[in-house]
């Protein structure tokens, strides 16, 4: 799956975005925000991270930005099926991303996906405690707060404050948004 919103590309990873992906997420500040993101990062994290099988039903999307002359990787955004409830959405911005509303935008474009190429009904998401911009991009895109919980964190290595969050994806806020699959 492919989708263009007026100022980014989601697009599934390739193995030559290896050096791109580890250099964009490889900031202490973004993996400490992430739970399965090992620290400190480097390109062969990426490469695995890149190579794993994904299902039909488990977009895995690199963002990139085209705002500039050349197209710019700043983040990933995936959902993934858990075997104990809705699937998950995920996401990370480079911090040079930071505050430009990116993580609003693709997270529009992934639940437009969700909801007509997947035909899901929910999503679940969570985020640290101690990252108030996810809980701010969560509420932006129709997600609300359903419990409180620890989420080990391999880059902190230990168990974090964190807050779930479901969105009923017949009630998020309507987007136009053009697909490509």
């Amino acid at each position: 799956m492919f989708a263009r919103t007026p100022r980014l590309t989601l697009r599934p990873g390739w193995p030559e975005d290896a050096a791109a992906v580890a250099a964009a997420i490889a900031h202490p500040s973004v993996a400490a925000n992430l739970s399965r993101v090992p620290w400190p990062y480097a390109e062969a994290d990426a490469r695995t991270w890149l190579a794993m099988p994904r299902g039909a039903t488990d977009p895995c999307l690199l963002i990139l930005a085209h705002d500039r002359a050349e197209p710019s990787l700043i983040g990933a955004i995936s959902i993934e099926a858990l075997a104990d409830g809705p699937p998950e959405l995920g996401y990370w911005l480079t911090p040079s991303a930071w505050g430009r509303g990116y993580a609003t935008e693709a997270g529009h474009a992934m639940l437009h996906m969700a909801r007509h190429a997947l035909g899901m009904t929910r999503l679940n998401a969570r985020h640290f405690m101690d990252n108030p911009a996810s809980a701010r991009v969560l509420a932006k895109l129709g997600f609300r707060e359903t419990g409180r919980a620890a989420t080990f964190s391999r880059a902190r290595g230990r168990e974090v404050a964190s807050i779930t969050m479901a969105c009923d994806l017949a009630d998020a806020p309507p987007q136009d948004m053009p697909l490509a699959a």
